[in-house]
């Protein structure tokens, strides 16, 4: 039975969008992400996003525990990841706000290893598209000392799946949604406080007849602007409000994790930025995991660019 929970647990639970890889229904959305203007959408025209970066995590139990299999191993996942965001803001106003939408496109070149776990072969490797997302409204309000932003994300299954080899599944094999409200506060102080709230609702995986909880999560930063240079902390915190079930039964305790398989974690580490003249912006950042429950927890580094091709950057 423990060698099946594992399993479970595992199967789908490595999406990545870019990358953060979990239990079964794990993240679409790359946390921690978004940090500096988090709540500022871009001025009118395309802006270009690219996330780059590399995970490495290992898979904790319910009580926070690393989860051992019968070698005495810890299954432990490597990612290197690409992602390329196109955000168009128009010119039209609704409500007020700037109206606009955007779509993510991620590649992820994933390395698990189970070594010891019956079934599993070891460590395997996968190269393939992640899982798209997509939303068709973006909003965004401005004032010279916060901004806010709203809207729907729709996360799409097109990342490869194998519901017999977690290692090589890339996607999740389902359709979420996930309404977003996001500030920025920029006081003429100089100090930037930013924040973006989610909460994620997901379909059944088809496959394995597993439905994954509902979680709420957040990104959030604190830092100091001195001219372009930007330097402060940013994380992230997710806590599933929701039990995983399949088949219409609550998932089951076992192999150390808990009755529902809720999965929490928050992260923290240091964020360092440069924006130019022309509002190209440069961010540089690590973040730790710690009290992580159901999940895999670690290490990730990012390398984020954004590129407006419009008139300025984001509204002031």
């Amino acid at each position: 039975m423990k060698r099946l929970r594992l399993f479970l647990v595992l199967v789908l639970g490595l999406s990545l969008v870019p990358v953060v890889l979990a239990k079964e229904g794990g993240d679409q959305y790359p946390n921690g992400s978004e940090n500096w203007f988090a709540g500022a959408t871009p001025p009118p025209g395309l802006t270009y996003v690219n996330y780059f970066g590399y995970y490495s995590g290992q898979l904790k139990d319910g009580a926070g525990n690393k989860v051992v299999g019968p070698n005495g191993l810890t299954p432990q996942v490597d990612a290197t990841f690409d992602a390329i965001r196109v955000i168009a803001m128009t010119k039209y106003k609704i409500f007020g706000a700037d109206y606009g939408v955007h779509v993510i496109v991620p590649l992820v070149d994933q390395s698990m290893n189970f070594e010891g776990i019956k079934g599993m072969k070891g460590r395997s490797n996968m190269l393939s598209l992640g899982d798209i997302t997509i939303d068709p409204i973006i909003l965004g309000w401005h004032h010279p000392n916060w901004h806010v932003a709203t809207g729907v994300d729709i996360n799409l299954p097109t990342g490869h799946f194998d519901k017999s080899d977690p290692r090589v599944s890339v996607g999740a094999n389902y359709y979420s949604f996930e309404p977003i409200l996001a500030f920025s506060l920029l006081p003429k102080s100089g100090w930037e406080a930013s924040t973006k709230l989610m909460y994620n609702l997901k379909t059944t995986n088809q496959a394995t007849d597993y439905h994954s909880g509902q979680d709420f999560h957040m990104d959030y930063l604190a830092g100091k602007h001195i001219g372009g240079l930007m330097v402060g902390a940013s994380g992230y915190v997710l806590e599933q409000t929701t039990d995983d079930t399949q088949k219409g039964v609550m998932v089951p305790a076992g192999g150390g994790f808990t009755a529902g398989n809720r999965g929490q974690v928050v992260a923290v580490g240091p964020s360092l930025g440069y924006t130019s003249k022309r509002h190209m912006s440069f961010i540089l950042q690590w973040q730790h995991e710690t009290v992580v429950e159901n999940r895999f927890g670690g290490e990730k580094l990012w390398f984020k660019v954004m590129i407006p091709t419009g008139s300025g950057g984001p509204k002031s």
